[in-house]
């Protein structure tokens, strides 16, 4: 059924595609430089008022869980200091899916007018998972020094907007909030620097984060002007990610900093801080002297913005999608092209054993079924997670990923999932199947086979049209497939299951990856995706399409271990021509050399 030479032409679009991905890389932008120091940023006095003994505000305000009277009251401090620093202060309620559930949040924002019609925003969250949390009040004590240097009567080109939030602590409510504050407003914002963890003693790459919870990275002119103010004031560089992470967070979005909600909601923004998009243990040791290095590292970031040239915007797009190479860009567009080209391959030799499938009158409905019918567990699954998280027992379920020392995993809900699916499968399953009178015998048929791949590849287009590094991930397993489940490819069963689970490495390399990146292990991985899908960050639509490449990856995987190599009576007839058409030498009075 598969024809190898429908194969190769397919292939020829590939090259093709290659050479224009090769012919397509770009040159890196520079960043935004100045060389006015920052040195109105005072690392001693930001510490004293974030640390300091008696009037800290550590020490006043210990406990700031997300909506909690600690975190309202500190809202009030900050908005007061603002106000008294010469700024238009303004406190905008709203409520929020955060660590503790629904609660009513506080956002602060104060701005100081400019002479250019731009928004250069700052933002810090207030709140903590837990108690203490020093380490994380470090990015609220350098927003105050930055609201006492740019107090009156100092004067900004552009419009300075000042943003205390909470829910940052897991699920990024208060950022979420703001991106529609802020969309609200008619002026434009040129860029939107978030500050983290800006004194601990640890420190972990990236220091400049940029990832977003959906399709995207931060602008890279915006994220190489923040790598060079952190190289300029720390001596060492912001920790580029590697390819393979950059792939990961495109094909899989997730991350835990708020920046990930903004870029989400197209404004481009970038995050500073010490440990990644990771939040700090509640214990973490502090740095004075990291503080400020930190500290001047954003003041520089805020005045080289606010220094660019008026006559363009800072940033051009609200968020960018192209890989980063050590001195490159390969963009999207190439991305796109070459992944549907390896993918109209797969494509067109599936149909042509399809066509081939149906001039036989192979029974191609019941294998149709019969791989949807595998689905059907993966599916009931998710369900049953949104269900957990709609009737609270899940306890809360915010709307962005969660890092681990937040919410941490639950075992018995894991486990509850997980019987779900088994049950599904070994129970409902069966009896799916004989209700839409699918054999499950008729898996060992090589048509199965072409099913599954049709099915994947239709999945693969639906992601591509949105997503192209996702469907990238699925192109491997297509290849692999094609052959590995024909039975014309004589193949031990063992070397046959071996080929058909190989089709799933890169998927499972790349979860690995972005689980690693993010701090995650086995469990919380596993926790953070069953959080993320009862959270409603996997929209249903995903979680369908991620179902049925489950399905067809469980059908493929059952086709690998029924499969038989064909006997000499199985071999396929390759010459063109009728049935009773023998091929050359037939005629003249050769017997003929068809089966009998």
């Amino acid at each position: 059924m598969i024809d190898p030479r429908i194969y190769r032409a397919a292939l020829v679009p590939v090259l093709f595609a290659f050479v224009l991905l090769a012919f397509s890389l770009e040159n890196r932008p520079q960043p935004m430089r100045t060389t006015v120091p920052p040195d109105a940023f005072q690392g001693q006095r930001a510490f004293d008022r974030a640390y300091g003994a008696g009037e800290g505000l550590a020490e006043r305000f210990p406990d700031r869980r997300p909506g909690s009277t600690g975190d309202a009251r500190l809202a009030s401090t900050i908005a007061a200091q603002m106000e008294a620093a010469g700024f238009l202060v303004q406190t905008v309620p709203h409520e929020g899916r955060t660590i503790d559930g629904r609660r009513s949040l506080r956002t602060v924002i104060a701005q100081r007018p400019g002479t250019i019609d731009e928004r250069i925003v700052v933002v810090a969250h207030r709140d903590a998972a837990g108690r203490g949390a020093r380490a994380e009040l470090s990015a609220t004590a350098a927003l105050l020094e930055l609201a006492r240097i740019y107090g009156a009567p100092r004067q900004t080109r552009r419009t300075l907007t000042l943003v205390s939030t909470s829910g940052g602590s897991g699920g990024a409510a208060g950022a979420t909030a703001l991106a529609d504050e802020l969309s609200d407003r008619s002026e434009p914002i040129g860029a939107v620097l978030v500050l983290g963890d800006l004194a601990s003693r640890t420190v972990r790459a990236p220091l400049v984060t940029s990832w977003s919870n959906a399709l995207g990275a931060s602008p890279q002119r915006l994220r190489a002007t923040a790598q060079e103010a952190v190289r300029v004031e720390t001596g060492s560089g912001a920790g580029a990610p590697r390819a393979l992470s950059q792939f990961a967070r495109f094909a899989l979005p997730a991350t835990f900093g708020e920046q990930g909600a903004l870029l989400a909601r197209g404004l481009p923004a970038v995050l500073l801080s010490i440990g990644g998009d990771q939040p700090p243990a509640a214990d973490a040791a502090i740095s004075r002297e990291r503080l400020e290095a930190f500290g001047r590292a954003a003041l520089r970031t805020v005045t080289v913005l606010d220094a660019a040239p008026a006559a363009r915007s800072i940033t051009t797009e609200a968020s960018e999608r192209d890989l980063l190479t050590s001195r490159k860009i390969l963009p999207l567009w190439a991305v796109r092209l070459f992944t549907g080209a390896l993918l109209l391959t797969v494509l067109v030799t599936a149909f042509d054993a399809f066509a081939a499938l149906l001039r036989r009158r192979e029974p191609i409905a019941i294998w149709l079924r019969w791989t949807l019918a595998n689905t059907l567990p993966f599916v009931l699954a998710a369900v049953f997670a949104a269900a957990l998280g709609a009737i609270g027992l899940l306890g809360a379920v915010p709307g962005a990923p969660v890092a681990p020392q937040a919410l941490a995993a639950q075992p018995a809900a894991l486990l509850a999932v997980l019987l779900v699916l088994a049950l599904a499968w070994v129970r409902l399953r069966p009896v799916v199947l004989r209700a839409l009178r699918a054999d499950e015998a008729q898996r060992a048929e090589g048509g199965a086979g072409v099913i599954i791949v049709l099915i994947a590849t239709a999945v693969a287009c639906a992601m591509w049209i949105t997503n192209p590094y996702a469907a990238a991930l699925l192109i491997p397993a297509l290849h692999i497939w094609l052959f590995a489940l024909s039975p014309e490819l004589r193949m031990r069963r063992a070397v046959r299951v071996l080929v058909t689970l190989l089709g799933v490495v890169p998927i499972v390399v790349v979860a690995i990856t972005l689980a690693r990146s993010l701090g995650l292990n086995a469990i919380e991985a596993a926790w953070q995706l069953l959080l993320m899908t009862a959270g409603g960050h996997i929209s249903p639509i995903g979680v369908l399409l991620w179902s049925l490449v489950a399905g067809c990856a469980s059908g493929a995987l059952l086709v690998a271990t029924a499969g038989r190599a064909p006997t000499g009576d199985d071999l396929p007839i390759t010459v063109r021509g009728p049935r009773s058409y023998a091929g050359p030498g037939s005629l003249g009075g050769t017997d003929s050399a068809l089966r009998r």
